[in-house]
């Protein structure tokens, strides 16, 4: 796992801090070059390694990234499936059918639909959950293709509500079929990450990744900071933290020492819009090293 990850938030209006914030975020990235450039600030800072969740325009970057492999050469990608909301709202828009035809079956030819077909669709009517998830994640990871994939994780919505469920199989059918297919790591977003860590080791999901908000303040830590402190101490399991900045609340400096005093986290992902602010967290978290 790379050191220093840059997420995506702040390309699609995501700060859960500031609905004002998050609007300004919106508006400056509706242009594609846009997030290229921030991209290409991270990249040329020394960053190299990206989160994306799957929303539509990461397809676009994805896009680009293939149409200029030198440039990328050393680009490693760490997606997060499924992007829930472009789920939800495609239902919404055009209801059960005409959303899987849009995400399971969209640029197939006649003989991939068929295999598809063959595969699962007749598990969709019978709501078998596992050839569900494998249909979806293929759909999911299309946009990927070609590129260097480090490890797939599931996101926390989805995380969170199978742990909610207690549904094992699923997690080590995700587990499985992400190393058998795609010969990467799997691993989890949540916001629980004592209650996760737990299950997927009774899951036999061994040393397990697991990214989640961890900050000085506690900010989106359930059910509190002390429990995370104490799992990342004592579990065996890699964690990765995210929102180390809690969405702006927590400067970088004590953000990163914060996080850097948590002797087992060998991974922060952080996201920003300047080079100024990409370049001193990058310089502080490289600062404090991995011990």
């Amino acid at each position: 796992m790379d050191r220093i990850i840059f997420g995506d938030n702040q390309f699609f209006g995501i700060n859960h801090m500031s609905e004002e914030k998050a609007q300004a975020q919106s508006e400056r990235f509706k242009d594609i070059n846009a997030i290229i450039k921030v991209i290409d600030t991270a990249y040329d800072c020394g960053i190299h390694a990206f989160m994306f969740n799957t929303h539509d325009r990461v397809a676009e970057l994805c896009d680009h990234f293939r149409a200029n492999p030198e440039k990328y050469a050393d680009l490693r990608l760490y997606p997060s499936i499924p992007y829930a909301h472009k789920y939800a709202n495609a239902v919404n828009e055009k209801g059960m059918i005409g959303a899987l035809n849009d995400f399971v079956f969209a640029d197939r030819s006649a003989a991939q639909v068929l295999g598809t077909l063959a595969r699962g669709a007749m598990s969709i009517v019978s709501q078998d959950m596992v050839k569900v998830m494998k249909l979806l994640v293929d759909a999911e990871m299309r946009m990927f293709k070609g590129l260097n994939v480090r490890a797939v994780f599931l996101q926390n919505i989805v995380t969170d509500l199978l742990l909610g469920l207690g549904a094992k199989t699923v997690f080590v059918e995700f587990a499985n079929h992400i190393r058998s297919i795609y010969g990467v790591e799997p691993a989890f977003n949540t916001m629980n990450l004592p209650q996760l860590v737990d299950f997927l080791l009774q899951c036999g999901i061994e040393n397990p990744i697991i990214c989640s908000s961890i900050n000085k303040i506690g900010y989106l830590m359930n059910p509190d900071k002390t429990s995370y402190e104490g799992a990342i101490r004592t579990k065996p399991f890699r964690p990765m933290a995210m929102s180390i900045l809690a969405s702006g609340a927590v400067g970088p400096r004590e953000a990163v020492e914060y996080v850097a005093s948590q002797k087992n986290i060998r991974s922060i992902v952080f996201g920003a819009s300047s080079k100024a602010h990409i370049q001193e967290t990058r310089d502080l978290i490289l600062s404090y090293g991995e011990d």
